[in-house]
């Protein structure tokens, strides 16, 4: 498996108001999520990279400002036309 090593002053986590670990966690899924929504990896791909399971991944895009879906207006249409 690859490593990537990111730099990153000490005081930052303090700053944010995080644990390190919590910071460095952080930082893994706003990667995901940013290649998510960037049509890179796939929502289990992107899970994977940042190491939560794939329903948690979907559940927790919002929280960076990624939907976890993306429907057209035909999708839309179609889910919705019973009602």
């Amino acid at each position: 498996m690859g490593r990537l090593c990111v730099d990153y002053p000490q005081s930052l986590p303090a700053v944010l108001n995080l644990s390190p670990k919590s910071f460095e966690e952080e930082a893994k899924m706003a990667l995901a999520v940013q290649l998510f929504e960037m049509g890179r990896l796939s929502s289990g791909q992107a899970a994977s990279l940042a190491g939560v399971p794939r329903v948690t991944f979907l559940l927790n895009c919002h929280r960076f400002g990624a939907p976890a879906v993306e429907w057209d207006e035909f999708e839309l249409n179609s889910e919705f036309e019973e009602f």
